[in-house]
């Protein structure tokens, strides 16, 4: 099968093409960088010619909250016009597990504005919401620096590691759609603060972390599972100390 990621060459795109070549299927990793563009429409269509499936792993380069919105509802609409008018018989998309619990932010009412385009466009689609990925636990660390201390929500986190994510993805693309939401997870559920301490740990960081139930995530407020997938998920298997071990001797 002709396979087009869109976002083909950020960090899941680049991960996924290999494992769905690998299974002998002809896969186009579409990108702005290779003159293919939702957004704006620039060569979409085009690329998707004679394409039977369609994986939309795309992400806004700002998170502000007009730019986003215009990002993936822009992206999804002519994604989806594109799609119908080349065949396209499923469409996948990546999203968060926690989208419809976050809508007070902007980035998260962008991404279910976009959920809501594929429920609603008349392809037979999947999407996938993944939780947040082992990767970004130190970005997390990051947005709650303050006068020397690290601010952190102490809600509870389910993260995966993103080579897990495209295994799941691929599985998902090469399988039937399902019409609906799937949800892929990590193997332990945690605090926040308790992630974020072992990160600051593993890289010699001392800072003092302020934890409270409070405390935003991104600026949004968190509840207690927020962040962690329903009953039915799947669960991947690599645990985050595993994980952070395997990262330490590759650095």
């Amino acid at each position: 099968m002709k396979i087009v990621i869109i976002g083909g060459t950020g960090l899941i795109g680049s991960k996924l093409a290999p494992l769905l070549a690998s299974r002998g299927h002809e896969v186009l990793q579409a990108s702005p960088s290779r003159g293919i563009n939702a957004v704006t429409g620039e060569g979409l269509q085009p690329a998707l010619v004679g394409a039977d499936i369609v994986v939309d792993v795309s992400n806004s380069p700002s998170f502000e909250d007009k730019a986003v919105l215009h990002f993936f509802e822009s992206g999804t609409r002519n994604l989806i016009a594109a799609a119908k008018r080349a065949g396209v018989r499923h469409c996948i998309a990546l999203s968060i597990v926690g989208t419809d619990r976050l809508e007070s932010s902007g980035y998260f009412r962008a991404k279910l504005a976009q959920e809501r385009l594929i429920d609603n466009s008349g392809l037979a689609y999947t999407i996938l919401r993944a939780t947040q990925f082992f990767e970004f636990v130190g970005a997390i660390a990051d947005y709650g620096r303050r006068d020397g201390e690290v601010h952190v929500s102490n809600q509870l986190m389910q993260p995966l590691l993103s080579d897990e994510v495209a295994e799941a993805l691929a599985d998902v693309t090469l399988g039937e759609p399902a019409n609906s939401i799937c949800e892929v997870a990590g193997p332990e559920a945690a605090p926040l603060a308790d992630f974020v301490g072992r990160w600051l740990r593993k890289q010699g960081d001392t800072s003092k972390i302020v934890a409270g139930v409070d405390v935003p995530y991104f600026g949004a407020p968190l509840a207690l599972r927020t962040l962690v997938p329903d009953d039915g998920a799947r669960i991947m298997p690599t645990r985050f100390d595993d994980w952070l071990g395997g990262a330490a001797k590759t650095a």
